[in-house]
């Protein structure tokens, strides 16, 4: 294909020491490994990537999906973010044992505590499919035509490629979909908690902090893979043991300096480096600010209710933290983006590719690529904020609306098919059990209240009052009997009542306006991804973030948010007591953890200045889903744990700018510290390999 040879010159060119991608590493051989190199990187990239030996690429788990982990051990013990383990920290949390709040740490294997539905997925190799999935695929079908094709063709790679009984495959899109590849896993299921700091640890400085250097989080918590007695991927067992892995990180006791090579290896989510700038001012200008307002008003009322009660606190923790980041996130992305004159530069960029189609004779072939998007994208706007606001406001922020959301798709299932009933309504039931788990009634009701102005008019919260559907008992209640017997209690009940009319609205007006409208968008998009490869190869192009395991290497670095102000690369423990407020939710400090510092009872994990460094900032190109990632060292040993970005810097998931984007890494040291002086946890540093590259 044309395609791939554009992409084969592409990695020949362009070898300096430049920062920023999100790289594939099986395709690390050339450009990248060279790129490396000029940073300081030791490592070769079958060192990252091999499918016949072992290699760093198979000590990187995905975390349940969304969150990345490593191996730090040969008995299989991993590494991840505290708010990656949050959802399981709380679930084993009850008033008498209150883990959010007092952390939670095994000291032995049998104290370690199972987790239903947790998985944690390693990629056993990738193999370019590009050719077999576009197989039969011309310009003359239609998208949904080209699409039928390219189903059909995955679904045949996937039949096609061999993989041992236990391990299962995924083809994923690349370049806006112009190339694919093929990935082999391995999913472990039987995953343990093992251990987590308290949350004024883990959690320390909270959302004032979140999104903002300097930090100092200990936001890590420990976990244990366990397999079945041939070390393969099994259900929980209690006659399962610990996993062997083909390979685990060293962790490097000589820490980090400006300057030194950084490389995090994880699980991206997703990102749009390549939208045109009509894009970019859409999302900034209009679509941030309508889900910045709704979240705001749903965080008012429970911020005030978590304070004010424990019970709350404990119940609320994981959603407010799911609300607060991306409310916060997205306040910072348009910081950055106005900060960096991100619009105005990818206009001159765009301006660049508009004269290099002239100067190629690629006008009549891609001319019309950018005046298209600019339309589109203006009558696409509208649509997409009402369409997100339906989100926000019925999926996102209010429990009850959420509930009414789930009824309403388990009356569609039943009247498409009645003999979908019974798994429907499992379906929804176990809706209803898992929003109760954490619900009060009152925190909900304050939420709708506040919320849903912001979709309509009609906000009538005496719904609360009369409907079945916030109490568990009286809800599950709703499902007894026939399938007619059902829907018609349901839609007797109040709030569902209220809410069916914009949920049907929802599915069959405003959804598949977005629908009509966003597909020729990401058509024209893949278009664009294709033409700019064509007529400006000499560019740099990495893939999208789509969840899949790449590379990012960068160095450790301080950066100027502002005029007149420079953050150092890192921070320490004297910040903790710096920041330290008595009593208070974000800013608290275990006494503990105070007799530690008073005491200078640090153990090794101390710099050569006798202080305990926290976090360190990095040029590393990161999104969500690399929450828990290794930050690496040039020698393949573990340094840190990614947890955040600054704040401007969020606008890298549309605009990498190495002056401004930076990441924020818990440093190795200080998780050592905090298992080994202050949870007394010394059997797990035990069974790590502790490491000093810089003193060889």
């Amino acid at each position: 294909m044309k395609f791939l040879k554009i992409l084969i010159l592409f990695f020949s060119l362009n070898v300096t020491a430049q920062q920023g991608g999100m790289w594939i590493p099986s395709l690390l051989d050339g450009m990248n490994e060279t790129e490396m190199a000029n940073l300081g990187s030791m490592l070769t990239a079958d060192d990252i990537y091999s499918v016949n030996n072992s290699s760093l690429k198979d000590a990187i788990g995905h975390f349940n999906g969304g969150c990345t982990t490593e191996v730090i051990s040969p008995k299989g013990l991993i590494l991840t973010n505290h708010h990656c383990g949050y959802g399981q920290i709380q679930s084993h949390s009850s008033l008498e044992n209150d883990y959010i709040k007092n952390g939670f740490w095994a000291m032995n294997l049998d104290e370690e505590l199972p987790n239903e539905g947790l998985f944690v997925e390693f990629i056993v190799r990738i193999e370019d499919v590009t050719n077999d999935v576009l197989y039969g695929v011309t310009d003359a079908m239609t998208e949904k035509e080209k699409q039928s094709i390219i189903d059909k063709n995955s679904n045949a790679v996937l039949k096609l490629y061999d993989k041992e009984d236990w391990q299962d495959a995924k083809v994923k899109a690349f370049y806006k979909g112009n190339q694919y590849f093929l990935f082999i896993t391995e999913r472990f299921e039987d995953i343990r908690l093992v251990g987590a700091p308290p949350t004024s640890i883990g959690k320390f400085g909270s959302d004032t902090d979140n999104w903002v250097f300097p930090r100092h989080t200990g936001d890590f918590s420990l976990f244990r893979i366990y397999a079945d007695k041939n070390n393969r991927p099994a259900t929980y067992s209690k006659d399962n043991v610990p996993y062997t892995p083909k390979h685990f990180l060293p962790i490097s006791l000589d820490g980090i300096e400006e300057n030194d090579f950084t490389m995090v290896f994880g699980f991206p989510g997703r990102t749009n480096e390549y939208l045109p700038a009509v894009a970019i001012q859409h999302i900034t200008q209009d679509y941030n600010p309508s889900n910045i307002a709704i979240r705001e008003a749903a965080l008012k009322v429970i911020d005030a209710n978590m304070k004010a009660s424990d019970e709350v606190r404990i119940k609320y923790a994981s959603k407010q933290a799911r609300i607060a980041n991306a409310w916060k996130k997205w306040i910072g992305e348009n910081l950055g983006i106005e900060k960096s004159d991100a619009i105005a530069q990818r206009r001159a960029f765009e301006d660049k590719f508009t004269q290099a189609l002239k100067d190629k004779n690629l006008e009549n072939k891609y001319g019309h690529i950018l005046p298209k998007l600019e339309s589109l994208y203006k009558d696409f706007a509208s649509i997409n904020i009402k369409r997100r606001n339906f989100i926000e406001v019925f999926i996102v922020t209010n429990e009850l609306m959420t509930m009414t959301f789930r009824a309403y798709q388990m009356e569609q299932a039943i009247n498409q098919n009645p003999e979908h009933f019974e798994n429907a309504k499992a379906k929804f039931a176990a809706t209803l059990k898992g929003i109760h788990k954490n619900y009060d009634v009152n925190v909900d009701k304050g939420v709708f209240k506040n919320v849903m102005p912001f979709y309509t008019k009609n906000v009538d919260a005496s719904i609360y009052d009369k409907t079945s559907l916030t109490d568990l008992n009286e809800a599950l209640k709703l499902l007894e009997g026939k399938p007619k017997d059902v829907l018609k209690k349901l839609n007797k009940d109040a709030a569902y009542k209220f809410a069916k009319p914009m949920t049907d609205a929802f599915y069959n007006s405003i959804n598949e306006e977005f629908n009509s409208k966003n597909e020729p968008i990401v058509a024209l998009e893949k278009e664009y991804m294709k033409a700019l490869m064509e007529a400006l190869p000499d560019e740099r192009y990495f893939p999208d973030a789509n969840s899949t395991l790449r590379v990012t290497y960068g160095k450790v670095k301080g950066y100027s948010p502002r005029d007149a102000v420079y953050y150092l690369p890192v921070s320490y423990l004297d910040g903790v007591i710096e920041k330290y407020v008595p009593g208070d939710y974000e800013f608290d400090v275990p006494q503990k953890l105070l007799d530690l510092y008073e005491a200078k009872d640090f153990g090794p994990y101390a710099d050569a200045n006798g202080k305990v460094p926290v976090c360190f900032l990095g040029t590393n190109h990161t999104t969500g889903g690399n929450s828990g990632s290794p930050a690496i060292d040039a020698h393949g040993n573990l340094i840190g744990l990614n947890f955040d970005r600054v704040w401007e810097g969020t606008m890298s998931d549309m605009n990498y700018d190495p002056e401004i984007c930076r990441n924020i890494m818990v440093d190795a040291r200080y998780v050592l510290f905090i298992i080994d002086k202050f949870a007394g946890a010394k059997h797990l540093i035990d069974e790590m390999k502790l490491v000093h590259p810089k003193t060889k």
